[in-house]
């Protein structure tokens, strides 16, 4: 088992820092529900404090984590060291929604570079901290982020972007409401 501490500490945000890509993991209640974990990248996580973080979602094909989130909060993030010395890091937590057009979005988007299909802003409540070893990750090479993602954004405009998000990703594979689909009738 890893070591465990109640806050992120400071040699943790450095390592979060140097990291180009985090997982997501999340899971409805239900035992026949699906377990979901999805990679992140693009410069999209943000530290808040000791106790909390955000990250910038880009509109995708599923909003599992929104539905687990609304469901049940449950939340972790997980950062691996692919280069230097090995180290696994998970935030346990409690996730909050954030969507475009709120108070709470108009005062974290500016922490976040500008990124075309940004959908919403997943800011997770961090309860636990658990650092593990990571002998058995594999050495890679960073070299770039993959353009795809922003391209079909950019080429899809914000209002089909939009129009996108509040009809396909209304509810998670197992049927679970997004916050999406409990804000359909705000859609501006």
């Amino acid at each position: 088992m890893g070591k465990q501490f109640s806050s992120i500490l400071p040699e943790y945000k450095e390592f979060i820092q140097r990291q180009h890509i985090f997982f997501v993991g999340s899971a409805p209640v239900s035992e026949t529900g699906h377990v979901n974990i999805s990679p992140k990248g693009y410069n999209s996580f943000r530290i808040l404090s000791d106790h909390k973080v955000a990250y910038l979602d880009l509109s995708g094909s599923g909003n599992e984590t929104s539905a687990h989130i609304i469901e049940n909060g449950r939340v972790t993030i997980m950062f691996c060291a692919f280069e230097g010395e090995p180290c696994v890091l998970r935030l346990f937590g409690t996730g909050t929604v954030v969507l475009p057009n709120t108070k709470r979005w108009n005062e974290l988007y500016p922490l976040f570079n500008p990124l075309p299909g940004a959908r919403q802003i997943i800011v997770v409540d961090v309860h636990m901290v658990q650092h593990s070893c990571g002998f058995g990750v594999p050495f890679m090479t960073y070299t770039s982020e993959r353009e795809k993602l922003k391209d079909v954004a950019i080429q899809m405009g914000e209002e089909a972007l939009k129009k996108y998000a509040y009809e396909k990703n209304l509810e998670s594979i197992d049927g679970l409401p997004t916050a999406f689909a409990l804000n359909k009738n705000n859609m501006t």
